[in-house]
């Protein structure tokens, strides 16, 4: 199939949809299927061959977070050349109803069109308040997947409709064959020193939790003191740990952004994964990929969290934005060695449902089954017979 995808968020600014659109398409193309990927990105940022560079984004507050979006009579051109040059089978959009090129490709699209939304925001007042523009538009989808069942509740009580889950997928054997690094080799994970606990995130991004856990970082080390915390992503180290006491700014090492095979050996290498975040999280690929990786995870109790990790069997929880309970949780852990291999046995075994195995198989099958649809009412409308819906 000729397979067309959106990406609403500038891709040089690597996030979870971005690493999700990535993983796909080349899941896509290892299957024999021919992938363009329009996203925002200026013309001149290194760009895998499939993707198609929409111009510079310009940074949005939403959602807790940063949204890097692109949008404008400009771009809204090259998303209506790109469509017209690429006669896809298929367009895949990611987030429609977010304003950058997702809604530009929806408002300029037509045919088979597949709609993926990765939002959990139960509370958008914006969102109700656009939807009288965003209904044309979202009327054009004829499938909806979701990644999560907090995804699709936001879709339906926002938007109406709904929406078949399908999570975000990872590839499995990629974590789980990394080589541990042994600079940051954990006890339990036949490391000398002390246990090492990792954390992957955006440092200057509060709803990631990196705040919560170096509030409980000082009774972590009480229990622990040969105990390191190995922090990875971008933002500002010094001003992250300016208001701890220096011993335990001293167990704290900023890896900075790291690369994903380093992201991998970091999770095969920590005796425990901390995923501390505050809100805002629809699915949790982290959480994931240190599944696929054999790390024990203790993740706050967002309800995308939970359901991630099979309500608890293949992580613990600790109380959402409750210092005391992550630290009383982590020295539970960090002192009970049977428990993190168990924990990261279960891990292992909970992860398979989120291969690309699976999630590829049934994105495509999405792809398929409006394909189909719409070759039968193109069938309908050149023998003269009423046209039937999309999916009947």
């Amino acid at each position: 199939m000729r397979i067309g995808i959106v990406c609403p968020y500038s891709w040089d600014v690597p996030g979870g949809v971005q690493f999700h659109i990535r993983d796909l398409a080349e899941h896509l193309i290892a299957g024999g299927h021919d992938i363009s990927v329009l996203a925002p990105a200026a013309d001149d940022t290194p760009l895998p061959d499939y993707v198609v560079p929409a111009g510079r984004a310009v940074p949005v507050p939403y959602n807790g977070s940063v949204a890097r979006l692109r949008f404008g009579p400009w771009s809204a051109a090259r998303v209506r050349s790109w469509i017209r040059r690429g006669s896809f089978d298929v367009l895949h959009i990611h987030e429609p109803a977010t304003p950058s090129l997702s809604l530009l490709a929806c408002w300029a699209a037509s045919g088979p069109i597949v709609g993926t939304f990765h939002t959990s925001n139960p509370r958008s007042r914006a969102m109700v308040a656009a939807y009288p523009i965003l209904q044309p538009a979202l009327e054009k989808i004829s499938a909806r997947i979701a990644v999560s069942e907090y995804a699709r509740r936001t879709l339906v009580e926002h938007l109406g409709g709904d929406a078949v889950v399908i999570p975000n997928g990872v590839d499995v054997s990629f974590f789980a064959s990394a080589e541990p690094e042994p600079a940051w080799l954990g006890r339990s994970r036949g490391g000398t020193g002390g246990p090492t606990i990792g954390f992957i995130g955006r440092i200057d991004e509060p709803r990631k939790g990196l705040p919560v856990l170096l509030e409980a970082l000082p009774a972590i080390l009480r229990a622990f003191p040969d105990a390191r915390l190995l922090v990875a992503g971008r933002g500002d180290a010094d001003d992250a740990v300016r208001a701890l006491p220096a011993a335990v700014r001293e167990r704290v090492e900023f890896l900075g952004m790291v690369s994903d095979r380093d992201k991998a050996r970091l999770l095969r290498s920590v005796d425990l994964y901390m995923a501390p975040n505050t809100g805002g999280e629809s699915f949790g690929i982290i959480l994931v990929e240190a599944m696929s990786a054999g790390a024990p995870v203790l993740a706050s109790d967002l309800d995308a969290f939970r359901q991630v990790l099979g309500g608890g069997s293949a992580g613990e929880l600790f109380t959402n934005e409750d210092p005391g309970a992550l630290a009383a949780a982590a020295v539970r852990l960090l002192g009970d060695h049977a428990r993190l291999t168990a924990l990261g046995e279960a891990a292992s075994r909970h992860v398979r449902r989120f291969d690309w195995s699976t999630v590829g198989q049934d994105i495509l099958a999405v792809y398929e089954t409006v394909a189909a649809g719409a070759a039968a009412v193109a069938a309908d409308e050149r023998t003269g017979r009423p046209g039937r819906p999309v999916g009947e």
